[in-house]
């Protein structure tokens, strides 16, 4: 019983933090002069201060419990989980579309879910092959749909896409990987405060980055045009980084790394569902096949992770 909670728990805050990053999808949309690279540094930068001014009041007994080791799997989960993939991310959208991009970066679910199957607690691979061929057909039918319905690019231009996509893809999923397995060791410090810790770390490296960044930009822009892009940047930087990081976190603590895996792509319905009320429409026949397929995958998942009930004594 007590397990079963704790997955429902978990499922709930990992389905919170796929609809949080799914807005992820819409910063770029509405902020159309400013490249990839730099909306992925503006919203870092205000993630970090964000980070900053919430952890302020118990930064100190906070950061008494952190070892060495805690601050270098900050540096480097704050660079490669944040930094690094949403830049592959947004450069991969712009060389070969969103459609191919998805395709790829959609499979980070199987990738994590496949990470954790040698886990203690971790289902195994027999039980789980039904969700996972669901998830998979269900990223598969809504890429290729996209793909057919999309832009042709040359050789060159789809194989750097699908080299960045490809990079989103093992980046992130070692991010959710790493990250899940550090948080067990370090059991002083909350979900959230970890979220928050990443985006202090996150900030900083960020902000190493704006010079080079935005110091060559040629057209500067507006004072209106400027502070549109950072309240853009920073709603994006509090919904999905600091609430959907906080919600990731206390469901990686809750759930088997498998388990948590499958729930991700909770992200590509939300990005979906974004997308069609950006766009003024209703999904069409393929498109909600695809998300049938989806939440069957997560369900049957969940259902495999559920606690056998004890039989009733007779």
């Amino acid at each position: 019983m007590f397990a079963d909670r704790s997955l429902l728990k978990g499922a709930g805050y990992g389905v919170c933090a796929g609809l949080c990053w799914g807005v992820i999808f819409l910063g770029p949309q509405l902020t159309p002069g400013l490249s990839g690279l730099q909306f992925a540094v503006l919203r870092f930068l205000c993630y970090g201060a964000l980070s900053a001014v919430l952890l302020m009041p118990r930064w100190r007994r906070v950061c008494a419990s952190l070892t060495v080791a805690d601050w270098k799997s900050l540096f480097w989960l704050s660079l490669i989980g944040n930094l690094v993939y949403y830049a592959l991310v947004g450069t991969g959208v712009q060389l070969v579309g969103i459609a191919t991009t998805s395709l790829i970066v959609g499979l980070i679910p199987v990738l994590v879910t496949l990470a954790g199957r040698h886990d203690a607690n971790a289902v195994s691979l027999r039980k789980l092959f039904p969700s996972l061929c669901c998830a998979v057909a269900g990223v598969v039918l809504i890429s290729w749909h996209a793909l057919i319905n999309g832009d042709r690019h040359d050789t060159s231009t789809n194989i750097a896409g699908i080299l960045c996509a490809s990079g989103a893809l093992l980046t992130w999923s070692w991010f959710a990987v790493s990250n899940t397995r550090r948080l067990v060791q370090v059991a002083g410090v909350s979900s959230p405060d970890w979220a928050l810790l990443t985006g202090v770390v996150t900030g900083a490296q960020s902000l190493l980055l704006a010079v080079p960044v935005f110091g060559f930009q040629a057209d500067t822009p507006g004072t209106s045009e400027g502070l549109h892009w950072l309240m853009v940047a920073g709603g994006v930087a509090l919904l999905s980084s600091v609430v959907g990081g906080a919600c990731w976190n206390q469901a990686s603590r809750l759930l088997p790394l498998a388990l948590s895996g499958q729930v991700l792509v909770i992200e590509t319905l939300a990005a979906l569902v974004f997308g069609f009320l950006w766009e003024q429409r209703l999904p069409d026949g393929y498109e909600l096949a695809a998300i049938a397929l989806l939440v069957t995958g997560v369900v049957w998942c969940l259902n495999c992770h559920r606690a056998p009930q004890p039989s009733m004594a007779t």
